[in-house]
């Protein structure tokens, strides 16, 4: 695994100075939560650096190396370009780094979107790229508490806040952040199908 200071060292040159300031916030996010919630801190932290891999990246750029590579999973990954930032950055951490950690690779790849099964360290990474200190939304006091009581009911809230902002936005929602939300209510409310 990647040192602390490798992954800085390999992520400084990708992002912008604000960028990567998210990234290591969303590192030390990680870490906390990591440590209340009984999974690896230094793997959380280490995650939260590299999320952002592909960040940078234009939008040709992002749907070339998706379109190559058989990344799509939606038609809309194409209508929203920025969203494939994850899979891309997932896909390019494991064939430019060489970073064979699939839980790693996994937390990456569903940052953005989440998933229908997703782990406390997927979870983790989806939250703290929310509630790091330099993110400012209607409701965002409110997500970090119940992030830091409980992780399925932090996702609900996460994703109903996404879905709230891009209706309010008038933007296109992907709908896989549909179908995890319905996942997390009826997990957190055991509402049957």
């Amino acid at each position: 695994m990647l040192s602390e200071q490798e992954a800085v060292a390999i992520i400084k040159p990708r992002l912008s100075s604000r960028r990567l300031q998210h990234s290591l916030q969303v590192a030390v996010v990680a870490r906390g939560l990591a440590e209340n919630y009984g999974v690896d801190p230094e793997k959380a932290y280490l995650t939260g650096i590299l999320h952002d891999y592909a960040k940078g990246m234009a939008a040709s750029e992002l749907l070339n190396i998706a379109t190559t590579n058989n990344l799509f999973e939606h038609e809309v990954d194409s209508l929203v370009p920025d969203l494939l930032h994850a899979p891309v950055g997932a896909f390019l951490l494991k064939t430019e780094l060489g970073l064979d950690d699939e839980e790693i690779l996994r937390a990456v790849k569903n940052h953005t979107l989440g998933a229908l099964k997703m782990s406390e360290l997927d979870k983790i990474i989806y939250l703290a790229d929310m509630i790091e200190p330099g993110r400012d939304f209607p409701g965002l006091e409110r997500l970090k508490c119940i992030t830091w009581r409980d992780l399925d009911e932090g996702m609900l809230f996460g994703l109903e806040s996404t879905i709230k902002y891009c209706l309010d936005q008038q933007r296109i929602i992907h709908p896989l952040t549909i179908e995890v939300r319905n996942h997390f209510l009826r997990e957190v409310k055991f509402i049957g199908c």
